[in-house]
């Protein structure tokens, strides 16, 4: 099949490499140094699985700034375009999608379009309705940044949201559910086709879920930090209890990313005036987190304040909504001295205001306390000024 992906993030370039194995696929990006590496089979994000497949697999896989050449002959458009969330709007800014929308029908108005996009719930009803179109299908993504590629390999669920009622659409819904188990290598993948709306849902719930267990072993890690209790002894003994389990209870300054804050957020503003408790006080945990790491930071009187690292979590590349962003902007106001370790900045000397010291050994002799929401080995040797919540050293 030809196919479109639109967006070379993690999630399109992943799918895009994912489908490349059996189709044949374009992806289409307005960023052209991104579209030159995808070309040259050099990844722009950083996934392992993504950069093997590009070393060692031959993929039907193209890269263009080009809409024409994108959209003309596709029969499957994949729109994987970011949507920030807007507190002035309290919503997703769907600008970018719908933008894609109307391009792609401007130039093939006969492909089904399957928007990956993170959406509020009953986006893709409308889109339909402002379209005159029922060519558009809503397909959540369940990707981890840096293991996107392997996600799609090994998919825990694929979940297809479609219009129930009208059997042409609900077709489309169940090939393209078939084209992505035919690119991955686990067997009986668990195929969901359902409303759109309630695949909407999903994407958001899922990921409030995962927000909301972050939140429930930070506090947990809080109370025992207060108490002088052990964390790792606590998280021990519950995690053993299967019904919990010992995957995401590792603490932290806060849940992070690019996904997670703005779908809890996005989650809570759909409530509307829908009785809820639980999805408020997990968008409140990130401030509660943070302001108390702040205030411990504090209670150390540093000189110097050192923070290893900005990136949302370990082997990473993306800085976006990491928690640690809050620690830095709260020791800020308290007109805290701060400089930043992070190799991933290059020669820069600053960095949002912040002074960068690019010396490992000058970081670790200059600071007072070196923040850490993640810590390594290279930390070892100063981990007696190490203020983190890491516990089990890994994300």
């Amino acid at each position: 099949m030809q196919i479109t992906v639109v967006g070379a993030g993690y999630v399109g370039l992943s799918l895009a490499t994912l489908l490349g194995q059996k189709h044949e696929v374009i992806v289409l990006d307005i960023d052209e140094e991104k579209v030159a590496k995808v070309n040259s089979r050099i990844s722009p994000v950083q996934d392992v699985y993504l950069e093997k497949f590009f070393a060692e697999r031959k993929l039907n896989l193209t890269a263009t700034v080009d809409t024409a050449i994108a959209y003309k002959d596709a029969e499957y458009v994949i729109i994987t375009t970011p949507t920030n969330y807007e507190d002035e709007t309290n919503s997703f800014d769907t600008h970018a999608v719908d933008s894609t929308i109307e391009i792609c029908m401007a130039n093939n108005d006969h492909c089904i379009m399957i928007i990956k996009s993170t959406v509020p719930v009953g986006y893709t009803r409308s889109v339909r309705k402002k379209y005159n179109t029922s060519h558009i299908l809503f397909s959540p993504e369940f990707l981890r940044e840096t293991k996107a590629l392997y996600d799609n390999l090994y998919p825990s669920r694929i979940v297809v949201g479609t219009d129930i009622a009208d059997p042409a659409m609900v077709i489309h819904a169940q090939v393209f559910s078939t084209i992505l188990q035919e690119c991955a290598n686990k067997e009986d993948i668990p195929v969901l086709i359902i409303g759109l709306d309630e695949a909407e849902a999903a994407k958001l719930f899922a990921n409030t879920y995962l927000a909301m267990r972050v939140a429930f072993f930070n506090e947990l890690d809080t109370f025992a930090e207060m108490n002088g209790l052990s964390t790792k002894n606590i998280i021990d003994a519950i995690c053993h209890d299967p019904r919990i389990g010992k995957h995401y209870n590792n603490p932290s300054f806060g849940y992070g990313g690019y996904c997670l804050p703005k779908d809890t957020k996005q989650l809570k503003s759909s409530f509307h005036d829908i009785p809820e408790n639980l999805i408020t006080a997990v968008c409140q945990a990130n401030h509660t987190k943070k302001g108390h790491v702040i205030k411990e930071i504090l209670n150390k009187h540093p000189g110097t304040v050192g923070i290893y690292r900005l990136t949302a979590k370990s082997n990473s590349d993306n800085f976006r909504s990491s928690a640690v962003w809050g620690v830095m902007e709260g020791l800020s106001k308290e007109k805290q001295e701060i400089v930043i370790y992070e190799p991933l900045l290059g020669d820069a000397a600053e960095f949002m205001g912040y002074k960068v010291v690019h010396s490992f050994a000058e970081f670790k002799r200059s600071c007072d306390v070196i923040v850490a929401n993640r810590v390594s080995s290279e930390l070892s040797e100063v981990m007696y000024k190490v203020y983190t919540r890491d516990i089990f050293g890994r994300d």
